[in-house]
């Protein structure tokens, strides 16, 4: 049965001003946090500074940011499913105002900080694209704080884009302890699932399971707007039902300085990476432009 502690469903964290409001003490750990906003046409919302770092990244449409005095504008993007975006990195103790004159979603992904950075505009060009896996292991990752040019205190976040029927997030891999080849990383998954014929709902599955020392058990379906936390154990796969493409938004914390990703494949299951070699990328890849 699966452990409902690490599963949020949409709407069940909502409150007057965010579609998603999870603060790390919600998640019942340190340092990973993720707000979801709407704003209709003309909207705007004000956002007073805390010792949350984080990316305001459009998921559809575009806004102007104002932080303290300095203004940013995103030209954003239709569609997760489309294309990559523009964003805004935004440092603790900063407020903000969001102001979208056409309209928009919006996530801000975030981490608790412990260093005072710039604001700081990046462009999609920094954005950095990949493929990765082969066959029904193929998907897409967009690195927005991660591996890129991007300096953040503690935060990560990627997006991953998955054709349907595909396994993404394997083979399952961990990282809940602190190594030469591993960080302690508390991660968030949210999940929007493209909709399939005649604009059917559809949905996806996600596993986690037990890692040396953690216990923790999940086996569930995803629809859009679901989260899942995992503070630690194996996850993976994300699977995509056949005939709906999933996306799903990453955000990583922990207490390392040095804001990478490092992890462990569970030992069971690395070998599939061999696999890849003799295998074509899913021809329905990339989703979105990729940048070189």
């Amino acid at each position: 049965m699966t452990d409902s502690r690490y599963v949020i469903r949409a709407g069940e964290l909502a409150d007057a001003t965010f579609d998603l409001n999870l603060t790390s003490e919600k998640a019942g750990w340190d340092w990973s946090a993720l707000r979801i906003l709407t704003l209709p046409a003309g909207g705007s919302v004000g956002i007073p500074g805390s010792d949350i770092e984080y990316l305001v990244l459009p998921l559809a449409g575009g806004c102007e940011v104002e932080v303290n005095s300095e203004r940013f504008t995103l030209d954003g993007r239709e569609s997760a499913f489309t294309d990559i975006t523009d964003y805004l990195y935004v440092p603790r103790d900063a407020d903000v105002t969001i102001i979208s004159h056409e309209g928009g979603r919006f996530a801000l992904p975030g981490a608790k900080a412990t260093a005072d950075l710039p604001a700081r505009y990046c462009p999609r060009s920094e954005v950095v694209t990949t493929l990765r896996g082969a066959g029904p292991s193929s998907r897409q990752v967009n690195n927005y704080a991660l591996g890129n040019t991007v300096e953040t205190s503690h935060l990560l976040a990627c997006e991953v884009l998955t054709p349907g029927g595909n396994w993404s997030s394997y083979p399952p891999h961990k990282h809940d302890e602190h190594t030469e080849v591993e960080r302690i990383l508390e991660e968030i998954y949210y999940y929007e699932i493209r909709p399939g014929q005649d604009e059917r709902e559809g949905f996806a599955l996600q596993r986690i399971y037990p890692s040396p020392g953690h216990d923790i058990d999940v086996c569930t379906e995803v629809h859009s707007g679901d989260i899942v936390i995992m503070p630690y154990g194996y996850h993976g796969p994300s699977v995509a039902a056949p005939g709906y493409d999933l996306y799903y938004l990453n955000v990583m914390a922990g207490p390392a300085e040095d804001s990478v990703w490092l992890m462990t494949d569970d030992p069971h299951h690395t070998w599939v990476r061999q696999t890849w070699e003799a295998q074509e990328v899913d021809p329905r890849l990339p989703m979105t432009p990729m940048n070189p």
